[in-house]
């Protein structure tokens, strides 16, 4: 890690090693090794697909099954797991495999990648990341490898179960159920509704997007809540209220629509389970096709939040939608600070999370625009794939293969920007200036 003591600054490194990782990963998909007709794989294809993996996105213009082979499969399941660690957080671990001690300076872009809220105990913090990482992937594997393993065969039930754990852990939603359909999902016969399966996936998802901070106290404090952070207090409690709403409301408005024909027990598995993906992981178990329209701005809705930061999941992140909802109370009844669990937030943290909404909207409405312009899908197809982008979900209405070029690449500088965060490519393409404190006289305008 030599390049660290160069001038670049710690977010540019953390873009920069996601670029780095993107790009070595569409060349080797370009390979004809990595397809399964021994063919070149068009670079752009390559690309979108590399992204989609390294940014743990899901959202895939060829079937994962049909057309990569082992080595594609391979390839593409390293990059989930290094994009869902953080490049950076895979580089130290060799570090420490290595028994190299970690100096300061990397300590401190660990502390970024990890979304640790202070450096010390960064590296106490990573070592939790690969031992909790290793064993919750590992027994997700063993889990789902009961219900693969019969189903397909030992070795291929296994590589399957491998696969779909770290693709869940890593909130990726990248399968291989082409076998049974391409673009399938989990909504084959015989998966769809499995309990073993869904609640697997389930657990996988929450516990990759619930973030590295929130383990950390957890393992600290076990179920002593009053003793977690802040941070772990927000992120839990918005998660839980956004996964409960969320499964009622999908319960009642599918009932007589994408969950139509279902017994009752499916049904509130299909609510569960439709509640917990756009979080941001990309399965689905029902056809997304026939989600009602209140389910489709729903499902919107908890793609852009997404999971919780320091995860590996993407969208403006829980704790940044609890500072907004939370600051909007706070100016709707005059209180002059925002205060959370007998605390008061900092000024900056309530800033912050209005410039984050704000670029994420601001990119999800532009690339709206040139979609519209370019393909003849409704706009309502064209959003639900531009939020499932930016959010790094993957959840698709089924219009991704089709686009042109120019949306692909649009869709690619989405995912990109998901993953590393809006505001942290902004703080990379902003220009560092050393700016004089001014006080400026105070003025009032009309706002709202």
């Amino acid at each position: 890690m030599s390049f660290i003591r160069s001038k670049l600054t710690y977010t540019r490194m953390i873009v920069l090693s996601f670029f780095c990782l993107i790009l070595v990963g569409a060349l080797l998909l370009t390979l004809p090794i990595s397809s399964k007709s021994r063919e070149w794989t068009p670079f752009l294809d390559a690309l979108f697909t590399a992204t989609t993996a390294g940014c743990v996105t899901g959202l895939i213009v060829v079937d994962t099954y049909t057309h990569w082979s082992i080595f594609g499969q391979v390839i593409m399941l390293a990059l989930i797991q290094i994009g869902g660690l953080g490049v950076m957080t895979c580089i130290a671990m060799f570090s420490l495999f290595l028994k190299r001690r970690i100096p300061l300076a990397e300590r401190r872009l660990l502390m970024q990648s990890a979304g640790s809220l202070r450096i010390s105990g960064v590296v106490r913090l990573l070592h939790r990341i690969i031992i909790g990482t290793a064993i919750v992937e590992g027994c997700g594997a063993l889990l789902l490898a009961t219900v693969f393993c019969p189903r397909m065969g030992f070795f291929t039930g296994l590589w399957n179960a491998v696969f779909h754990s770290i693709s869940a852990f890593c909130n990726a939603g990248i399968d291989l159920m082409g076998k049974y359909g391409q673009f399938s999902s989990l909504s084959t016969e015989g998966l769809a509704f499995n309990p073993i399966v869904n609640f697997t996936i389930m657990f996988l998802i929450i516990t990759g997007g619930i973030g590295f901070v929130v383990w950390s106290d957890f393992v600290k404090h076990r179920f002593d809540f009053k003793k977690y952070e802040v941070h772990s207090k927000m992120a839990i409690v918005t998660t839980i209220v956004l996964l409960v709403s969320g499964t009622v409301i999908f319960f009642i408005s599918e009932y007589n629509n994408a969950f139509k024909g279902l017994s009752l027990g499916q049904k509130v598995l299909a609510a569960m389970f439709q509640s917990v993906t756009p979080r941001t992981a990309g399965f689905n178990t029902v056809d997304l096709t026939n989600l009602s329209e209140s389910g489709r701005v729903l499902t919107i809705i908890l793609m852009f939040i997404g999971g919780s930061p320091g995860s590996t999941a993407g969208g403006i992140k829980t704790t940044t939608f609890a500072v907004l909802l939370l600051s909007t109370l706070a100016s709707a009844r005059r209180y002059g600070h925002v205060n959370v669990f007998k605390r008061r937030l900092d000024d900056n943290t309530i800033v912050q999370a209005s410039s984050i909404l704000t670029v994420y909207t601001s990119c999800v409405l532009i690339s709206v625009l040139i979609l519209c312009a370019a393909e003849p899908f409704p706009v309502g197809q064209i959003l639900f794939e531009t939020v499932s982008a930016i959010g790094t979900v993957g959840l698709t209405l089924g219009i991704t293969p089709s686009l042109c070029a120019i949306s692909k690449i649009v869709l690619i500088l989405l995912m990109f920007t998901g993953r590393v965060g809006g505001l942290s490519l902004m703080l990379v393409l902003a220009e560092r200036r050393i700016s004089v404190p001014k006080n400026r006289p105070t003025v009032q305008i009309l706002i709202g």
